[in-house]
């Protein structure tokens, strides 16, 4: 991950106006961010057709674009967009173009230390994966469900190797889709492939596999689990051991397997979306122990409480000990943490984010279209028109808030203790 150690923490508050960026622009789109909080960007529009980015007032040099799509900062604070020129794609970082032009680009994933920079492209409809502007050597008729390496050095796909005409039914039973790890695919060919994953150290690659048109199961380094299932979900590597989990179904309900074999005793309605712990040795998911209850289940055993319309965004502590989410009951969202949810609701809320420590746990939240942080079940007494999500110091004392308020882009360091008490 990328070290705030070396972010401004004294600074109590930065203002940028952006308002005034409508005055010199056609339109401006919405506002990003950086991780650091130092520089705030928006897509701005120049004239019919020409575009580039503002970034605290001033744009991208003198390059001037087609078209410039998802704009976002990487996790080491660069400056990424998908770029049009002359009907050609490509992805530039901080308003520089990869060399490479493609027919299109999308589907733009980061490395958890902004190293890695990857994506799906399609030239003369044939598909592959870039990497840091470098597309696989081979390309594919089709491709689907792209993944990037937790290091940012590897990516995948599940790609299209068999030819095969809209009226060739057998074929298509016979297998025409694998999975590719740096545009070398595997050996095996099965019915469909899905969701995909790479293993820490980047050389192994697990996935979602039909075997037939009754049986399912996840393949790795595209060997098949022994296993048959109904069906399966996404599979996960343990961060520590490599080994493989993935949710799957019989006998009418779902468990967690490793490695082809169940290794939580109970089953339930639902089961998706686990997550290992940082150490690997807790796992927990989101679970649905009865018909229309959701809930987390962490070591196989669920919370007590259940919510209605879904839970999601589940997340360890740093220390492993605590798991937080977000639940929806009716039309309204709550933060839980370790299955006791914070008193208020909100229309909308975000990602838990913990302290360094643990000790502290932080969100974004909105209602009535304005927007506010809640911090161990109390809320910052300050409501602002945009906000990104909250950031600990690496002591954990201190938190980051990135807002816009009245037409600025606001920066302010707060201690935790302003808000949580």
């Amino acid at each position: 991950m990328v070290d705030p150690g070396s972010w401004d923490w004294e600074t109590r508050e930065k203002k940028i106006p952006l308002d005034a960026w409508k005055a010199d622009y056609r339109w401006v789109e919405e506002p990003y961010a950086s991780p650091d909080g130092e520089k705030i960007a928006a897509v701005v529009n120049i004239d019919e057709g020409e575009f580039t980015v503002c970034v605290n007032g001033e744009t991208w040099g003198e390059t001037v674009f087609d078209k410039i799509w998802h704009l976002r900062f990487s996790p080491d604070g660069r400056l990424t967009a998908l770029v049009s020129e002359m009907g050609e794609w490509t992805m530039a970082v901080d308003g520089v173009p990869w060399e490479n032009k493609f027919g299109y680009i999308w589907e733009p994933r980061f490395s958890a230390d902004g190293t890695g920079i990857a994506a799906a492209v399609q030239q003369d409809m044939q598909y592959a994966m870039v990497l840091n502007g470098e597309p696989w050597a081979q390309l594919f008729a089709n491709m689907t469900n792209v993944a990037l390496s937790p290091d940012g050095r590897h990516t995948a796909g599940a790609v299209q190797v068999v030819e095969v005409d809209s009226g060739e039914i057998h074929k298509f039973q016979e297998g025409t889709f694998t999975a590719a790890l740096d545009g070398n695919p595997w050996d095996a060919r099965f019915v469909n492939v899905w969701n995909l994953a790479i293993s820490p150290d980047g050389a192994h690659l697990a996935a979602e596999v039909r075997l037939n048109l009754y049986d399912y199961t996840i393949a790795v380094d595209g060997v098949p689990w022994d296993a048959r299932y109904a069906t399966v979900w996404e599979p996960r590597f343990n961060p520590i051991t490599g080994t493989v989990v993935a949710p799957v179904r019989e006998k009418g309900s779902w468990t967690l397997a490793e490695n082809g074999k169940p290794i939580w005793k109970g089953s339930f309605v639902q089961l998706w979306h686990q997550t290992f712990s940082p150490d690997g040795n807790r796992l927990a998911a989101i679970v649905a122990p009865s018909y229309g209850r959701w809930t987390v289940a962490v070591d196989g055993t669920p919370w007590s409480a259940t919510f209605t319309k879904l839970v999601t965004d589940a997340v360890f502590s740093p220390d492993g000990r605590q798991v937080a989410a977000l639940a929806k009951d009716g039309e309204t969202f709550r933060v839980v943490l370790d299955g006791t949810p914070w008193s208020d609701t909100w229309d909308m809320a975000w990602t838990p984010v913990f302290s360094p420590d643990g000790k502290d746990v932080a969100a974004k939240v909105e209602k009535n279209h304005r927007y506010t942080y809640a911090v161990n079940n109390r809320i910052w007494s300050a409501s602002v028109d945009a906000a990104w999500d909250p950031i600990f110091s690496p002591d954990g004392s201190q938190l980051l808030l990135r807002t816009v308020e009245s037409g600025n882009y606001v920066r302010r360091v707060v201690p935790v203790s302003e808000i949580a008490g």
